[in-house]
């Protein structure tokens, strides 16, 4: 039967269990009379009991691996990779499973691909934007300020109202170009391209400290092993995309910042006693963050508890 359909595998399973039973009335002393009498009814129970355990017997072993591959498509996700069923030694369900496993290699492959390039031009972009928010707004910025600046010194002493109207323009112009490379800051993180991770992170908890947002206490071990430089940006990222959703979600008083070695791992922690919420059907954010913690053989676990607040936990194998 090897190499025959699944359906002609069934088909002639239950023929020759079938023709086994015919085979028997016919050439055994049975016999059902007329009238059956209990005897007989006996006998045509427990040769039905038989070809039914027989049948079943003979087609567990072909359509079990189907039930569990079915199974296993309602409930597989390529954001946490690694998923196998366990091979069957033989029989076409053997040839089903594996071709399911290596149907998963080629999907996470391609997906991780995918996902690799997409991040990289996301990154690419982002630097981009960050470099002309540099040199032309920021730039175009700072000569407002000195034109201001110039103007506020030429003002007459007698016109102090316009003098003091210029002040105010040139503080809110200041106070743009502070956002502007604020926001350049977050969008290429210069400080991990030339002070690494750790001075990144201690750049990240600042900004936060500054928004007023809640207490944060950073916590870095000693003799951290070195991580690539695509790990250390995907622990930046994850660290300032967890901080993002503690500073406009959570309404946290007290936030930890950790940067630990577990293992062989590297383990940022960032937790938060905010409301909380039930990661139910994750955000654009945290899916985000789990692709980011699959390009590096990472993996990204987030516990939240309404009223209890929330833990992002990211492991990257150093």
């Amino acid at each position: 039967m090897r190499g025959l359909p699944l359906y002609w595998k069934v088909v002639l399973t239950n023929g020759a269990v079938f023709l086994a039973g015919t085979l028997a009335l016919a050439l055994t002393p049975a016999r059902v009379s007329e009238d059956v009498l209990a005897s007989e009814a006996v006998v045509l129970a427990v040769g039905l009991t038989v070809m039914v355990v027989v049948d079943a017997w003979l087609l567990r072993s072909t359509l079990r691996p189907v039930d569990r591959v079915i199974r296993e498509m309602e409930t597989v996700d390529l954001v946490r990779p690694g998923r196998r069923l366990d091979q069957p030694p033989a029989g076409p369900g053997a040839q089903l499973v594996s071709g399911w496993n290596a149907l998963l290699d080629r999907l996470e492959a391609e997906r991780a691909e995918g996902s690799a390039k997409a991040l990289a031009a996301q990154e690419a972009e982002r630097h981009r934007i960050a470099q002309e928010l540099h040199d032309e707004v920021g730039q175009s910025l700072t000569v407002v300020l000195l034109g201001l600046k110039r103007a506020e010194d030429q003002v007459p002493p007698e016109l102090a109202d316009v003098a003091d109207d210029l002040a105010l323009v040139r503080e809110s112009a200041r106070a743009g170009l502070d956002d502007v490379r604020r926001v350049a800051r977050r969008l290429r993180p210069g400080v991990l391209e030339d002070l690494g991770l750790l001075s990144a992170l201690a750049a990240l908890a600042s900004d936060f400290t500054a928004l007023g947002r809640g207490h944060l206490t950073r916590t870095t071990s000693p003799g951290l092993p070195p991580l690539s430089p695509q790990a250390e940006l995907v622990v930046y990222r994850v660290a300032q995309e967890a901080l993002t959703n503690v500073a406009r979600h959570a309404a946290a008083t007290e936030v930890a910042l950790s940067l630990t070695r577990v293992g062989d791992a590297v383990v940022l922690e960032v937790r938060d006693d905010g409301h909380g919420t039930p990661i139910d059907e994750p955000g654009s954010g945290v899916l985000g963050m789990r692709e980011r913690a699959v390009l590096v053989g990472g993996t990204l676990a987030i516990d939240s508890v309404p009223g209890q607040g929330t833990t992002v936990r990211l492991a990257v194998p150093a």
